[in-house]
């Protein structure tokens, strides 16, 4: 399976209904508002909210001092069940940034990766069921709750995070109508329907072909799920401003993977190439920043 699939027949209205009921969704959130300094110089507070079923999310949000309607993003995990930190690459000068663990760890929980911890199969029999589709449902809610802070400009807001981050910035770009320009940094899942079928041999990415082995036709079932997600189909559908960068050596998201996820944006976009593999780049600090100002 070279070329590129077509779309699912319902992947409009699959989308439709998954964005609807997230923007739909009661929102609950609390600030716990005992600002503390982070090292980039924000003020950071922890903060929790209800997800798409009713789960408590935990978080943080970092804003500059004083900050009345500044720009704004969501900084969403890589893969693996920690959070992220307000640290340089969560944060950016000017800007208010939200995150929340995906989990419902707390908001500075942190986790070393092993594949017996993974999630990448949970659910993945039917797109209805399978676990990115509560994951982007709740990051469309965190936008809103990113909307809604005083600190925060309503009509700035972006999507912004590595490898998983990066893949589910792509959706939110495509269909959360808060998000008005992203930053996807070695975006995951990118043609899929290559790389599953000529063969995966690293993890986390790995965890699905495992389950492919261990039930019967489930490469296809397989397939047919990550192809409502998959971030170069996704892509298709992001017309808002969309940086995406790539790394040379990168074994997690190869270079020609993200390259078609790139190809694949309608609107305006930027590619970065960086020399190294998966992994952060300090090059993304200033180069995300530029964007955003760009954009926003």
């Amino acid at each position: 399976m070279s070329g590129r699939p077509p779309l699912p027949e319902d992947f409009d209205s699959f989308w439709a209904n998954l964005t609807s009921e997230a923007l739909r969704a009661q929102l609950y959130f609390k600030r716990d508002l005992r600002p503390q300094p982070t090292v980039t110089g924000h003020l950071v507070e922890t903060f929790e909210f209800n997800g798409i079923a009713g789960q408590r999310l935990f978080g943080w949000f970092a804003y500059p001092e004083n900050a009345r309607r500044a720009p704004a993003f969501l900084w969403i995990p890589p893969y693996g069940r920690e959070s992220v930190l307000p640290n340089e690459y969560g944060t950016r000068e000017g800007f208010a940034s939200l995150s929340f663990n995906l989990h419902g760890y707390g908001p500075f929980y942190q986790e070393k990766y092993s594949p017996s911890r993974g999630y990448f199969a949970q659910g993945v029999d039917d797109p209805e069921t399978w676990v990115y589709r509560d994951i982007v449902q709740n990051c469309m809610i965190a936008c809103r709750v990113l909307q809604a802070q005083t600190e925060v400009d309503e009509d700035r807001i972006a999507a912004c995070g590595m490898s998983q981050g990066g893949g589910i910035s792509i959706w939110l770009g495509a269909f959360c109508p808060i998000v008005k320009a992203v930053c996807a940094d070695m975006p995951f899942l990118g043609a899929t329907w290559r790389s599953l079928v000529s063969g995966v041999y690293r993890y986390p990415l790995k965890e699905l072909s495992d389950y492919a082995e261990s039930v019967p036709v489930g490469l296809q079932r397989v397939l047919n799920t990550v192809g409502y997600f998959d971030a170069a189909q996704v892509a298709t559908k992001c017309t808002v401003p969309c940086q995406v960068s790539l790394g040379h050596k990168d074994p997690a998201v190869r270079p020609e993977y993200a390259r078609i996820i790139f190809e694949s944006l309608p609107g305006r976009k930027n590619l970065i190439e960086y020399p190294g593999g998966h992994d952060w780049d300090e090059g993304m600090i200033a180069s995300n920043l530029e964007w955003l100002r760009l954009n926003m």
